[in-house]
């Protein structure tokens, strides 16, 4: 694998026009390239950060095997890659003098960028991000289903969605989020493009929450799902989760993907019911340039 097998850009356009049918191929894996290049698409010049994104595609026999990108902010994304691979990369991108703030991709990818770039550059990596992706098989809503129905959030639901959104990230430890929605930049937050649906009871009480990015790709991605604490264990959860999924089948998504914990036994449990099943295990690990070269 040579460093001139890999392409880079800072044209968005002319990367999907090369790269597109590649991210659709596989919508459930590629999910997050999907979502996190449509919103610097649409974005463009106000995508926030100091740097312009670079994306980079890795072409053989003619054909794309994999991409990377990296935003404005420094998040360095990769499609899944072999070790030789991440090793060509990390060199070829040291060499270009990039410095990405941490890296995610499926487990494996991520762990072997992470040591390549360690031993490229000196720099120190430190897990922040483990999650386990699941893609929807078939929809079983959750019995006894709970009293109450599904709303779809509105701007007068604005105040409410953005506070359990915070309580959100607090109880997962997204630090970075919370400082965004703390600073008044809601539409910078991974939050300001998603659509939200409330779990209510009978009486109009909102118990539980659960949004979704827009179709891309033919994927729709399940993100945030959140139920304040004392509402917990009443099946709330699940119902928003059904009636959001069912919406984005409703919608044309031919994948319909989330996130889990790995280490939360009762949130994998409760979407496995409803009809997710597992797919990769995905890592995210941060760099620190402060340690002396290697």
């Amino acid at each position: 694998m040579r460093p001139d097998d890999w392409h880079l850009t800072e044209d968005i356009d002319d990367f999907l026009a090369r790269a597109g049918g590649f991210l659709r191929s596989r919508p459930a894996l590629h999910n997050t390239p999907l979502t996190d290049i449509e919103r610097l698409r649409t974005r463009g010049a106000d995508a926030p950060g100091p740097e312009a994104a670079v994306f980079g595609r890795l072409e053989s026999g003619g054909e794309v095997r994999a991409i990377f990108y990296r935003t404005p902010r420094g998040r360095l994304g990769l499609t899944p890659l072999s070790a030789e691979q991440t090793d060509t990369l990390a060199a070829h991108l040291a060499g270009l003098g990039h410095s990405p703030r941490d890296v995610i991709a499926d487990h494996d990818t991520a762990t072997a960028f992470a040591e390549a770039w360690q031993r490229h550059t000196g720099a120190t990596p430190a897990p922040f991000w483990r999650t386990r992706l699941h893609r929807l098989g078939t929809l079983t809503p959750p019995q006894p289903r709970p009293e109450g129905r599904g709303r779809i959030a509105g701007g007068k639901d604005r105040e409410q969605v953005v506070r359990w959104c915070r309580e959100f990230c607090a109880d997962v430890g997204e630090q970075s989020s919370i400082d965004l929605i703390d600073a008044g930049s809601w539409s910078d937050s991974r939050f300001g493009d998603r659509h939200f649906t409330f779990w209510e009871t009978p009486d109009g009480t909102p118990v539980s929450m659960a949004a979704a990015t827009s179709v891309v790709g033919g994927m729709v991605r399940v993100d945030p799902v959140y139920t304040p604490a004392h509402r917990r264990g009443r099946g709330y959860a699940g119902a928003v989760t059904a009636e959001v999924s069912r919406a984005a089948l409703a919608s044309g998504a031919t994948d319909v993907v989330l996130f889990t914990d790995p280490a939360n036994p009762t949130s994998n449990a409760l979407y496995q019911r409803i009809g997710y099943v597992h797919v990769a295990d995905f890592a995210g690990y941060g760099f620190s340039y402060d340690a002396p070269a290697a």
